[in-house]
């Protein structure tokens, strides 16, 4: 018989290794789907042999006499960081060094056509949801920038979250490219750790995300605060506590944000969904007070 942790922890590998052979299933499906079958195949390849590990880990326990419980396998989870976090976890196998950027092609939402356009040009509205997936996704694109090298959203102009929308010779700039203009600030800068702490997660059914996501950087002695709160109802208040004790300066505060989450503009009203300046906080030496609207993307820098 074996010690009753270690049948404990070995049982639960079991499971554990299961799951890893669901999860690259599902990356081999994915990408089967795509044409990628030189993908699927490497992927099919290693959940194969996650699958060796689980009926290893197996029979040594039943040639211990010990009784394996098998647990139901939850369904891969397909969020962006979780994508990263795993395709992260294989490249580190082969790639400690990160010296291979991770790179993700196509992002952003995908919509129903706007009524009476051609549905092959994949012409959509952008409204403040767009605003929030925008954030959402660079918050975690920064926060993993020592991976993730380069990201492409869909697209740039009149297709899918695209950040321009044209008519003849008229433009409008969407809610998706405020964010881009108050995320730019990230770029070329050093990341740095950061913490949210008393965040819940909101939603209903089985989809569920934080309420609110965070990215630190630094460049040139100004750091940059960007914050997303998914809330579409609920302003939070949060405190901001910087490390080192000395005192700061707010160089500038800006949000994207509305009291309707699906608002957008139009040629007839092309700033009904801007990127304005912030003021509702407080800051006091290395410590700031602040309320974050319902339905915002914020950008805070500090000196």
């Amino acid at each position: 018989m074996l010690n009753k942790n270690v049948a404990e922890l070995l049982n639960t590998q079991v499971n554990k290794e299961f799951y890893s052979a669901y999860l690259y299933l599902d990356f081999a499906n994915f990408y089967e789907a795509k044409g990628l079958n030189g993908f699927a195949n490497w992927y099919k390849i290693q959940a194969q042999e996650e699958r060796d590990h689980a009926l290893l880990f197996y029979q040594y326990l039943h040639n211990n006499n010990e009784t394996v419980t098998l647990e139901a396998i939850a369904k891969p989870d397909v969020k962006m960081e979780e994508l990263i976090k795993k395709h992260g976890a294989i490249m580190d196998q082969y790639d400690p060094e990160k010296k291979i950027g991770m790179i993700i092609d196509e992002w952003g939402t995908w919509f129903t056509c706007e009524p009476g356009s051609n549905p092959g040009f994949l012409y959509q509205q952008n409204t403040v949801r767009d605003a929030l997936v925008a954030g959402v996704t660079m918050n975690i694109f920064n926060k993993h920038c020592d991976r993730v090298k380069m990201a492409c959203i869909a697209q740039t102009v009149n297709v899918l979250q695209a950040m321009i929308l044209t008519e003849g010779e008229k433009m409008i700039k969407t809610p998706t490219y405020y964010v881009f203009h108050m995320y730019r600030h990230h770029q070329g800068a050093n990341l740095i750790s950061s913490e949210l702490t008393g965040v819940e997660d909101i939603g209903m059914g089985e989809w569920y995300v934080p309420q609110v996501t965070e990215s630190v950087s630094e460049k040139d002695g100004i750091i940059t605060i960007t914050l997303n709160n998914l809330s579409a109802t609920d302003c939070l208040e949060m405190d901001v506590q910087f490390t080192g004790d000395r005192d700061y300066e707010v160089v500038e505060a800006n949000v994207v944000t509305h009291q309707d989450m699906h608002a957008y503009n139009t040629f007839e009203e092309p700033d009904r969904v801007k990127e304005e300046t912030f003021d509702d906080y407080i800051l006091e030496g290395g410590r700031m007070k602040l309320k974050l609207p319902a339905c915002s993307v914020m950008e805070i820098r500090v000196k």
